[in-house]
């Protein structure tokens, strides 16, 4: 499906060593031991509206062995116009219904999932990995979210995710209704496939319902005026990102994102007699950040996931501190990590959820220019942990990079 180009391929009439180029991480996922406490802490806390649900209950082969496991649902996530940026799947449930094998203990995401630019994209990504022996646990279209996927896992059994075309929440906080769904896509789509446009048409005309999906509106009692805007809690999420995981066998690791996924290398920091690498796709200083598996016991995480951090980004340094400060008085437990293990990031704080996941609060992504080089670390702002200051001056990247669309609430 891709055209390849002597040593290359033709991505959109660009020449590249992969046949697709990752654009940006687009939504990201947990399963979880305490969905009642998860759901809490997401939904409630954090701010993400649920879009849709899957019930994995029906899968079961013997309904008893779900008995004493609690909800049987996952639930998809948004924070902006995307279907979802957040899946929160029951871990307990996966495991006793069709999941048994390709989950692996310690990888806890569920996803790690990350946009190309076209639908061709992900059906020659689909070919090539098949090409260069890559084991990818399935391809299609998902639903909820009517995006086009492959799914290959890196050394340490993590499923990622390329996807292209996920589904659009608009003014009205309505998802698609399920009933248009009328085909499941298991593998990868001959193409051309028709558009979206084309498929909205004719659900229409089949006469369905377009004003029957979920509506993700309603977020509780606006109290807080977060820059001008009244909201439920006194900060508004903008961005999801960077990644961070532990590695088993670092140089297979870093090998997968780097030669077979495309990330490029920003830079290594040394902490600890370790090295840990931080990767881009875009223009931010790194999208994904990978640490050796002996540093999570240093930290002080949970040995049962091999996640290091999840970002979340906040709009500005008056919503972090205010984010913290909240969810502090709504007892969520905040840890400071050593600032060397997040070179570009500047002040952030890490929000432990029920499951003991590191949730990374932060405001600010260094931006890599058309040289590819980060800023050196002497010119850098010096982080105190134990003295945050009540303004920052600005840099010459403050407010830089991809900016949340659309009004916060």
């Amino acid at each position: 499906m891709a055209t390849q180009l002597g040593d290359g391929f033709d991505v959109g009439g660009i020449r590249l060593d992969r046949p697709f180029k990752i654009r940006r991480l687009g939504h990201f996922g947990f399963n979880s031991r305490n969905m009642n406490a998860a759901m809490h802490f997401y939904r409630d806390l954090l701010g993400f509206q649920v879009t849709d649900t899957l019930d994995f209950g029906p899968r079961a082969k013997d309904p008893s062995d779900l008995e004493g496991l609690g909800d049987t649902k996952g639930y998809f996530m948004r924070y902006g116009t995307d279907h979802h940026a957040f899946v929160l799947f029951p871990h307990d449930v996966r495991k006793a219904v069709d999941y048994n094998t390709t989950m692996v203990e310690g990888a806890t995401m569920n996803q790690i999932t990350w946009q190309v630019g076209s639908l061709r994209e992900v059906r020659a990504a689909n070919d090539w990995f098949s090409e260069i022996g890559i084991k990818v646990d399935r391809s299609g279209r998902d639903i909820p979210g009517s995006n086009w996927h492959v799914y290959p896992a890196d050394p340490d059994g993590r499923r990622n995710e390329l996807f292209y075309g996920i589904e659009q929440i608009g003014w009205n906080g309505l998802s698609k209704p399920k009933n248009m769904y009328e085909q499941k896509f298991m593998q990868a789509p001959e193409l051309p496939y028709m558009s979206e446009a084309e498929e909205v048409r004719i659900a229409r005309a089949a006469g369905v319902e377009m004003d029957t999906g979920t509506n993700s509106l309603d977020q509780g009692a606006a109290e807080f005026d977060v820059g001008g805007v009244l909201l439920p809690r006194p900060f508004k999420i903008t961005g999801i990102g960077p990644v961070g995981l532990f590695a088993e066998d670092m140089p297979e690791v870093l090998r997968f994102y780097t030669e077979t996924l495309g990330f490029v290398p920003t830079e290594t920091v040394h902490w600890n007699g370790q090295d840990c690498h931080f990767l881009r796709c875009g223009a931010e200083h790194h999208s994904l950040a990978l640490y050796p598996m002996s540093l999570r016991a240093d930290l002080g995480l949970t040995d049962w996931s091999t996640n290091m951090a999840f970002g979340v980004r906040l709009n500005d340094y008056a919503q972090l501190k205010n984010a913290i400060a909240w969810l502090q008085k709504k007892g969520v437990k905040i840890r400071y990590f050593p600032h060397e293990l997040f070179p570009g990031m500047d002040y952030t704080a890490i929000a432990i959820d029920p499951d003991g996941h590191a949730v990374q609060l932060y405001c600010y992504m260094e931006q890599i220019g058309w040289d590819g080089r980060p800023r050196p670390a002497d010119q850098r702002r010096v982080i105190d942990n134990d003295n945050w200051p009540e303004t920052l001056d600005a840099t010459t990247d403050s407010f830089a990079g991809e900016q949340f669309m659309g009004p916060w609430g």
